[in-house]
């Protein structure tokens, strides 16, 4: 985790030299946010092109070694049924049953008698229907299937439908029907204060820190800075935390 006091404290000597402005807490606690999901998902989008290039045995400098530890933080495994199917139709919806999510990984369905919990192979509505005119290509309960979509809630869909084979309803916990791997997103970074005399003192006891890893503290300080310059109408501010971001970008990928 990066301490969020240290941040802010980093971010006001910054913004303050030169008398440039003020960012309150309020302000700040936004663009930090901002800032920490702006890193986060620029992990997989580095993941995938560190990928394509040749890596190297040293584990501490290969940058696929190195993102994939930054973001095992955020990856929930699924050892025992986190998601309750409460319908015969096989729907789950995400934004209640995973609050959290960011990315899914595996989802895996457990069918009455059928021994442990079948993987299940995501696919698009269009496939769907296509698997469905061939016997061979059609989806089993020992290969079953996915579907995502949004019908008023971003929702998945499980064929064949997880139910009892009298085609009553898994809701009991001994037979809790789906389970899925994901990775969540960062908690909410807070900044949490106490007026004391018309100042905003630091209060850990409401503060969130970022849930980065610690290596990020930096580059946190840089994005919040960019952003600052915007909010206080500042291009010299904001030129400087570009630069500095291009920069560091630059090193990562030579």
């Amino acid at each position: 985790m990066v301490n969020i006091d240290r941040v802010y404290q980093r971010v006001l000597v910054l913004v303050n030299k030169e008398q440039r402005g003020y960012i309150t807490p309020q302000e700040f606690n936004l663009l930090a946010n901002h800032a920490q999901m702006d890193i986060f998902e620029q992990y997989f989008y580095d993941l995938n092109q560190f990928r394509r290039l040749n890596g190297n045995d040293t584990i501490h400098s290969d940058m696929v070694t190195i993102l994939q530890d930054k973001i095992s933080f955020f990856e929930y495994w699924a050892v025992q049924d986190n998601v309750t199917v409460l319908n015969k139709y096989g729907d789950v919806n995400l934004e209640n049953d995973i609050p959290d999510l960011y990315r899914i990984g595996e989802v895996s369905v457990k069918y009455p008698g059928i021994s442990g919990h079948s993987a299940c192979e995501q696919v698009s509505p269009k496939q769907f229907s296509s698997m469905q005119h061939g016997k061979l290509i059609k989806q089993t309960k020992t290969r079953p299937v996915f579907v995502k979509y949004n019908n008023n809630y971003e929702r998945i869909k499980i064929y064949p439908y997880p139910v009892n084979a009298d085609n009553s309803v898994i809701t009991t916990p001994t037979k809790t029907a789906v389970r899925v791997d994901y990775i969540r997103k960062p908690v909410l970074a807070n900044w949490g204060f106490t007026v004391v005399g018309g100042t905003a003192l630091y209060n850990q006891n409401n503060s969130q820190h970022f849930e980065l890893h610690p290596s990020e503290e930096t580059e946190l300080v840089i994005k919040i800075l960019t952003l600052a310059g915007i909010v206080i109408k500042d291009p010299n501010l904001y030129n400087i935390g570009t630069g500095e971001d291009n920069k560091n970008i630059q090193q990562e990928k030579q």
